[in-house]
C-alpha cells in the first residue's frame, strides 16, 4: 500500500488539502498544524479536500477533517467541498457522519492544483501531543452520530485516562 502523504495548496482566500494513499495518525500533527494555520488567517472563502488519491484514511484523519468542516461552517460560513470518487472510501465518509458536514463530491475537480507536501513531523513530536491530537479528532467524530458515540467510547475514556 502506497504510504501516506499530505499536500497542501492555497491562493487568496481558497486552502486544498491532498490525501494520497494510506494516511494514517503519523500524519496527524503535520495536519493539524496545517489546519490550525488555517483558522489563524481569519478569511478563509473555500477548503477542499481532494482523496481521489487516498487508499485508506484512519479515524484520526476523519476526525481532524471533521474539526476543519466545523470550524469552518462556524467561523467562516462555508461548508468545505470534499473529493471523493472511491465507493468504499466514500462509504466510510457517510457512515462517520462526514456527509453531513462537507459537500461530497464522487468525481474528479476540473483542475489541478500546485500542491506542496506537508512535512512528516512525527519523530519530532511528544507522544502526549499525538495522543491528544488522537483524542481530539475521536471526540469530535463521537459528536456527529450516535454509532461513532459508540464505535469511540472506549477509546476516548482510554485516552482520558493516560492524560
Amino acid at each position: 500500500m502506497q504510504p501516506g502523504k499530505i499536500l497542501v495548496s492555497h491562493h487568496d482566500d481558497v486552502y486544498l488539502i491532498k490525501l494520497v494513499g494510506d494516511v494514517r495518525v503519523t500524519l496527524c500533527t503535520s495536519l493539524n498544524n496545517y489546519i490550525e494555520a488555517i483558522f489563524q488567517t481569519g478569511n478563509v472563502a473555500e477548503v477542499v479536500i481532494d482523496m481521489l488519491d487516498a487508499v485508506a484514511v484512519d479515524s484520526t484523519t476523519l476526525g481532524l477533517l471533521a474539526k476543519l468542516a466545523i470550524y469552518s461552517h462556524e467561523h467562516f460560513g462555508i461548508k468545505p467541498t470534499l473529493f471523493c470518487n472511491d465507493e468504499s472510501l466514500y462509504q466510510v465518509l457517510a457512515v462517520m457522519g462526514l456527509d453531513e458536514i462537507f459537500n461530497i463530491i464522487q468525481e474528479s475537480p476540473a483542475s489541478a492544483a500546485d500542491y506542496q507536501e506537508l512535512p512528516d513531523i512525527s519523530s519530532d513530536v511528544e507522544v502526549e501531543e499525538v495522543r491528544d491530537r488522537v483524542l481530539e479528532a475521536h471526540r469530535l467524530l463521537s459528536v456527529l452520530n450516535e454509532r461513532n458515540q459508540q464505535e469511540f467510547i472506549d477509546l476516548i475514556r482510554s485516552l482520558e485516562q493516560t492524560r
